[in-house]
Parts: structure tokens; sequence; C-alpha cells
């Protein structure tokens, strides 16, 4: 079986004549487009692209492919707006809260493929940063929140009839100036391998990261800048400025827009679940397609987290 979202790629690809464009089309980055045509070629068992300078062409293969995809999503489209009416996807709206890192980095796939699935559902999107999009799930002035947790911290209760659902786990990860001697390394970085080091300090007050503030003290690093507010494009425009070390989650290492080094730590258990908040105590078949849809696209990572 061909997963549908990767013979959308290849088919996006097809029509855009560049793998930049149709991930510009799709909401994906370059690399995870790339690595979704990648793993449709391993399933294919053969070539499907043919890359160029001026972007990138099927082969033969590919067009075959690609021809009987257009068809069987043709029909699953016929299916899913047939099913929609059935489940009363057919119009209403979709409230959505999100912090500014899931937004940007795993929202736009999944609403791309919401959107595809169910036109005529009104989306809002705002911005929610943790708790406040609990909260917001709460009081019903969102149908679904994305927020998160740390590791380690100790446990908030959730309000009555709410539950979260994780939809990622990622380790935190240490950033530093690129060229720095810490990230140097291709092994795991011992924790006490931060003792003396200035450390930029992630929103010591807030208190998602309180128990991770106090465990890098432990080790013996130094608050050589503190940042009020959870802004993580901040941090690492300090860092890569040469202003101090950080340890962010995983993904904003890896998506910062300012050049950055990074090396995992050892022991792994500084850890950021992203989950996504809903209400037990009524039915919405809209947020439910769209819980299914995020299950589907990072349950993968949950599971190895």
């Amino acid at each position: 079986m061909y997963d549908p979202t990767r013979l959308a790629a290849l088919i996006a690809v097809s029509e855009a004549g560049s793998i930049t464009r149709a991930a510009e089309r799709l909401g994906y980055t370059v690399p995870a487009l790339s690595q979704q045509l990648a793993k449709l070629e391993r399933e294919a068992g053969a070539a499907l692209l043919v890359r160029h300078h001026r972007g990138a062409r099927l082969t033969g293969a590919g067009e075959l492919l690609a021809g009987h995809a257009r068809r069987v999503l043709d029909e699953m489209e016929r299916a899913r707006h047939e099913l929609a009416r059935l489940a009363g996807l057919s119009g209403g709206r979709l409230r959505l809260g999100t912090f500014q890192t899931a937004g940007i980095h795993l929202l736009p796939p999944v609403l791309s493929a919401f959107r595809r699935a169910h036109p005529e559902v009104g989306l809002t999107v705002t911005d929610r940063e943790p708790p406040s999009g609990v909260a917001a799930v709460a009081e019903g002035e969102v149908d679904l929140a994305l927020t998160h947790t740390y590791e380690p911290a100790d446990p908030v209760p959730l309000p009555a009839a709410v539950s979260a659902e994780p939809v990622l786990v990622e380790e935190l990860v240490l950033v530093t100036q690129p060229g720095h001697a810490l990230t140097s390394g291709t092994s795991r970085l011992p924790l006490t391998g931060l003792a003396g080091q200035p450390v930029i300090s992630m929103a010591p007050d807030h208190p998602p990261r309180q128990a991770v503030e106090r465990a890098l003290a432990e080790a013996g690093a130094t608050p050589a800048v503190v940042v009020d507010t959870p802004g993580y494009a901040l941090v690492c425009a300090l860092v890569s400025a040469g202003l101090g070390v950080a340890v962010v989650p995983e993904m904003v290492a890896r998506t910062a827009s300012t050049p950055v080094g990074m090396r995992l730590l050892d022991p792994g258990d500084l850890r950021r679940t992203i989950s996504v908040a809903y209400r037990t105590d009524e039915s919405n078949p809209a947020a439910d397609s769209f819980r299914a849809l995020l299950r589907g696209a990072f349950g993968r990572s949950v599971a190895a987290g």
C-alpha cells in the first residue's frame, strides 16, 4: 500500500517541476518533502524522480505511478466528501489554538490535509501560548489547542472535561554558536559538561520549564542572559551571536533561522511533549478528524519518544 500523502507529493512535483515549488505548495519544508519522496521510491522499488539544475522531472516509473495515483486520490477525495456529509462535516467551523513553534513547523501540512478533506469547514487559528490554550479549550473559546509539557516537571492537572493527546515527543538538545567546542563531538554530551558554561536561561519563571532550569543549575551551568518569555527564535539568535549556549527542543534547533551548532545530551531525559487538548464531554466531528490527521502525521514520533 502506498501512503496517499507521498503520492500527493509525487503529483505536486510532477505539476510544479521542482521539489522546492512543490514543497511551498504543500506547506512542507524541502527536506521533509524530499524524505517523503525517498520513502515512496523505496516502497515502489524504482527511481521516480530525476533531479536536474532547473528542478526535477518524473521518470517513466514516476509518470506511471503518478497517473494511477491521480485516479486513486480523486476517488479518495470523493469518498472523503461523502463521509464528511455523513459525519456532519459539510459546513461549520474548527477553531484551533497553537503556540508559535507548532504553528510554524507542525500545523501547515496537517491544515492542508484537513482543507483537502473538508473544504467546507471554516478554519480559525489563534495564538495560544501554553498553558493558555488548555484554558481556552476548557472555556469553549477554541475546539482544539496544541500545547506542551516538559520533562522533568511537576504534573499539572487538566481542567474538568479536557484531555490532552500527545502528538510529538522530542528531546531537549544543546545549541551553541557554530564551531563551538561543545558541539564539535558526535557522541552525547554529559549534562555535567555544561558546568561553568554561560547559559541563556529560558524563562526561569515559566512553570513548564522550571524543573529544566533547575536541572541545568544543578549541572553547574551559569546563567549569562535571562530571556523572560519562551521565545526560542530569540534564544537561538543570542546563541548564534556567541552570548551563551542554550538547551532547546530538537525541532527548534533544527529549524533555527540563525546558524547554531547542536548536540544531544546525556542522559536524554530532558524532553518536550507536544499534545493536542480537546473536550471529552461533547461531540465535534471536525475536531475528531483533525486529531486523527495529527495522529497519523506524528504518531511514530510519539512511539519513538
